[in-house]
């Protein structure tokens, strides 16, 4: 159970209903509080920003993984199968380049984060700054896992604008 809740995206699931619930519990109660007592929560902003950020990040991963970001593949799946494949191949190592600047920078932010804080909770910016390190990172092997899956001729692989061969492939990717 251990890896495949780990491989199915259970944990990001799990860590982003997480993040909501804080967020909606934190602001409900400073509504709450603000409306009824005339006082309320001064971190409950903060973490709830921090909270956001870390959910859209994680979204994003658990997004690329399920192959459910948006996507143009009008004009892949109007080229024959090669040029598809080349297509994959190059979109695949500019992603990879992209990512990897998003990396460089989130590192970049994430060591000047070490050194400044928050204004109210006074946690390390760096906090904010990692959720971009582990969604570039993540996302660099997911894309990294995909082109060598292509380059190999792997039937795991993913070239967009290509439909699946068999009902286990759709029932795969809407699960």
């Amino acid at each position: 159970m251990g890896l495949n809740f780990i491989r199915n995206g259970r944990i990001v699931e799990l860590l982003m209903a997480l993040a909501l619930a804080v967020m909606v519990v934190l602001t409900f109660g400073n509504v709450v509080l603000r409306y009824l007592f005339n006082t309320g929560i001064d971190w409950a902003e903060e973490l709830s920003r921090l909270m956001f950020v870390w959910m859209i990040f994680l979204g994003s991963i658990l997004a690329l993984r399920q192959k459910a970001h948006l996507g143009m593949e009008i004009l892949q799946a109007a080229l024959p199968p090669r040029l598809r494949r080349v297509s994959a191949i190059i979109s695949h190592v500019l992603i990879l380049y992209g990512l990897w600047l998003f990396l460089v920078g989130s590192w970049d932010q994430t060591l000047i984060g070490l050194r400044t804080f928050s204004t109210v909770m006074h946690y390390p910016n760096a906090l904010m700054a990692s959720a971009g390190l582990v969604c570039s990172a993540s996302m660099l092997v997911i894309v990294g896992m995909n082109l060598w899956w292509i380059l190999r001729n792997d039937p795991r692989a993913h070239i967009p604008g290509t439909r699946p061969q068999n009902i286990a492939e759709i029932e795969g990717a809407s699960e």
